[in-house]
């Protein structure tokens, strides 16, 4: 590239390129840094001060940019924003420095340039995407181009509005309708854009009968016009969409612009699915946008191309409103917009634009099909063929549902039943959605709430491969990870309702139901001093909680357990994490209860113990102090005077004894320090009581975690072959005797018979059994073995 810049014959262009080139290296290198080096502090030239009188160097000014950009990454991981971008990225940054420089010629020279770039960016991105004849406004704010299209709906519609300004509109109120299934907020904006009243704008719901739930219901908003001409409105604009914000799906542009020319609606597309125009097999429902009267583009995200403007294509005759309206400017800074997409367009060709939207609907592809073949995950897809965008969520069968309708609860099924599983679906589905981020960033997934089929994961490769350089490989990583995780949520889902009847069924143990949390279930402990009728927080109980975590967090299981909830005003809970299929409920459950008690029983035995000793040490006080006055009594009132007494002792002592006093802390009492003295032995005192144990215990194999279920198998073969090993030796021994027996019975005549024993020992069984060659060797060679 070095080379390529030594060409140019305006040494500023060569300059401003190598500079930009030396900035970008110096900026992306910075994201090649040791993982050691991420968590330092920011370096002290950071910190804002006084701006310097000398200035600084270009270098100095980007390694502050990099520190600003970096400063933070000790904190959280690095954003997916900042990456490298390659040459047409390049390319896109270029073009805003260009702008810069190219704002310095000379009027002429401005003016044609301009024309020229604004030009060439129009054919291209009409032709690219089917649109004849039409024009383009580039901007910054995705919505801005609507807002202007509005501004062009409403001048051509109302011809005095020029003059008259908005009283016009009073006398017949414009209506701008939008479909339910809109990006959030856009009805807010066009009206703070135009000055119009919210009832201005007109909500059509989505189909509930037939056809995609995501797409507008045409009947109804025919309904809906007819009924505000009626009452001496002016239908004037509708936004229809060309694959929803939400799911992707394409409203029926064909029949909805058939409706439009009948009424004399303005109709605007807007979407993702707008990007296949590119491609040459194209949806008749998208392939419908590019009759309609405007659409906007966003080919940024699409290419890959960062600080490129959105582009707003419309067909209009008058030049004059347009101009008014403000979609067409003689300022060349407002053509300059273009730019950088003037540039990139050039980069990347025809072919390359192509490529990057044709690979990102095949990854789409490629992911539908590999999630038809996965248990429990349903895919909300429009149009298997060519949707470019792919929404799943896991699910559960429902019990006493039909297995054809996945998310069709059963009749008999309680309302509150059907909610509590959804609510636990939702949760489980936005832990699916966090961990498939954190384990495949390049994916790119989103986790939205979509109000009939809730929580859902959605993969847009449209509008994120191209920066985040998603692969196919990327996508059998994300199908991998999603089976990995099906059987920690199935079985999860399956443990909450004996998790929720183990704590019901365990005194002192409440059961919270919170739909949130993706785990077992959330428990709270309750103390004996616990007001169950209040859930604000209770210091007692979340001291108790807070020694439960510890104790359980070093049990070192497979469980993850977390104190909540968050809003610290409220009781302390116990929140049990996601779970495996070897989960045994029921010790979890009666470890966390024997703990809980053991932890209270502990700090109310210190509670008592601290009172205990208190009240002891007065009452010591006191005896001693009567002690004394018993002294003065017996040794009379001369012994006290200091030169009297010690003549008075040395004449006749005293024998008194020390008397003292010992606190006993195991049976709580004052004993006297009287045998500690004399035997010269301090007392043992009483036995403190055994602790009592409960489940936690119980001992465990090498190598087994808690709270896993034990092989029972193994437990019954080892009971089953020790007792037919005895049950042998028993039949050897027999044996052994009865051969004894026989022997007897039937005596060698040069022999005489040996006296019968009262017992025959294995051992002489086994050598008289060595005797008779019809013996069974397999039954000798056991009674070796057991010997």
């Amino acid at each position: 590239m070095d080379a390529s810049l030594n060409q140019i014959a305006d040494p500023t262009l060569a300059e401003m390129g190598k500079n930009l080139k030396e900035a970008m290296k110096m900026l992306e290198n910075s994201q090649r840094r040791p993982e050691e080096e991420s968590g330092r502090k920011p370096a002290p030239e950071d910190i804002p001060g006084p701006l310097q009188g000398s200035g600084q160097d270009m270098v100095s000014i980007l390694q502050l940019v990099q520190n600003l950009m970096h400063g933070d990454e000790g904190e959280e991981p690095l954003s997916t924003r900042v990456q490298s971008i390659g040459e047409q990225g390049h390319m896109a940054l270029l073009g805003h420095s260009l702008g810069a420089y190219i704002s310095t010629l000379d009027k002429e020279k401005l003016r044609k340039l301009t024309t020229r770039i604004l030009s060439d960016t129009t054919l291209w991105l009409c032709r690219i995407f089917r649109y004849e004849n039409g024009c383009a406004y580039f901007h910054e704010e995705e919505r801005e181009g609507l807002a202007k299209i509005c501004r062009l709906a409403i001048h051509s519609r109302y011809e005095d509005f020029v003059v008259d300004g908005f009283n016009v509109l009073y006398n017949k109120k414009p209506v701008i309708y939008l479909s339910a299934a809109a990006r959030p907020g856009l009805g807010q904006y066009l009206c703070n854009q135009l000055g119009l009243p919210f009832p201005c704008l007109c909500r059509v719901p989505c189909n509930t009968m037939f056809g995609s739930q995501h797409q507008m219901d045409v009947a109804f908003l025919e309904k809906l016009i007819k009924d505000d001409i009626e009452r001496g409105r002016l239908p004037l604009l509708l936004v229809a969409n060309a694959g929803t914000a939400a799911v992707g799906h394409t409203d029926k542009i064909g029949r909805l612009r058939e409706l439009c020319e009948q009424y004399g609606i303005w109709l605007h597309v807007e979407g993702v699915n707008l990007a296949t125009l590119a491609l040459g097999y194209v949806s008749s429902s998208v392939l419908a946008a590019t009759k309609c009267h405007s659409m906007t583009l966003t080919p940024g995200p699409w290419l890959g191309l960062p600080a490129v403007p959105a582009v707003t294509l419309y067909k209009h005759d008058d030049p004059a409103l347009t101009l008014v309206a403000g979609l067409t400017s003689n300022k060349p800074a407002d053509k300059l917009r273009a730019l950088p997409l003037w540039l990139s367009l050039q980069y990347l060709g025809l072919d390359g634009i192509v490529e990057r939207i044709k690979h990102a609907c095949q990854l789409s592809q490629r992911l539908q099909e590999s999630l038809k073949k996965v248990d429990h995950i349903k895919v909300l897809v429009e149009d298997e063929l060519s949707s470019p965008v792919v929404v799943f969520r896991f699910f559960q069968e429902l019990p006493g549902s039909d297995p054809g309708l996945k998310a069709v609860p059963a009749p008999n099924m309680a309302p509150s039943a059907v909610g509590r599983e959804r609510h636990s679906c939702d949760a489980l589905n936005r832990w699916l959605g966090e961990q498939l981020k954190q384990l495949v960033p390049a994916s790119g997934l989103t986790v939205m709430d979509l109000e009939a089929e809730g929580m859902c994961v959605r993969f847009s490769p449209l509008t994120t491969a191209a920066a985040l350089g998603t692969r196919g490989e990327d996508v059998d990583q994300l199908v991998t990870c999603i089976e990995s995780k099906l059987p920690v949520l199935t079985c999860t889902l399956q443990l909450r309702e004996e998790f929720k009847q183990e704590v019901e069924a365990t005194a002192g143990l409440l059961h919270v139901d919170d739909p949130n949390w993706p785990g077992i279930g959330v428990v709270r402990y309750e103390h004996a001093n616990d007001d169950k009728s209040s859930l604000k927080s209770d210091p007692e109980g979340d001291k108790i909680h807070a020694g439960l975590l510890k104790k359980l967090n070093e049990l070192e299981s497979d469980l993850t357990f977390k104190m909540g909830p968050e809003y610290r005003s409220m009781k302390s809970c116990i929140y049990i994490g996601m779970a495996s299929d070897d989960v045994d409920v029921s010790e979890l459950v009666e470890t966390i209860a024997v703990t809980a008690r053991e932890i209270e029983e502990n700090s109310r035995l210190l509670e008592n113990m601290t009172e205990v000793v208190r009240k002891g040490i007065q009452e010591a006080q006191v005896q001693l102090q009567k002690a004394n006055e018993e002294r003065l009594l017996e040794e009379g009132v001369l012994r006290q005077i200091p030169v009297v007494g010690s003549v008075l002792n040395w004449f006749s002592p005293v024998q008194t004894s020390q008397k003292g006093r010992t606190f006993n802390l195991t049976a709580g009492s004052l004993e006297s320090t009287e045998h500690t003295y004399v035997y010269k032995v301090q007392g043992t005192g009483v036995t403190p009581p055994p602790t009592p144990s409960g489940t936690r215990g119980k001992p465990r194999l090498p190598g087994h975690k808690p709270f896993r279920r034990s092989v029972r198998g193994s437990d019954t073969v080892s009971d089953t072959s020790s007792v037919s090993h005895i049950e042998d030796l028993e039949k050897m021994e027999h044996l052994a005797s009865g051969s004894e027996h026989s022997g007897l019975e039937s005596p060698s005549p040069e022999q005489p018979p040996e006296a019968p024993t009262p017992q025959a020992s294995p051992t002489k069984a086994l050598q008289n059994k060595a005797q008779h060659p019809e013996d069974d060797r397999l039954q000798v060679e056991e009674l070796e073995s057991l010997r």
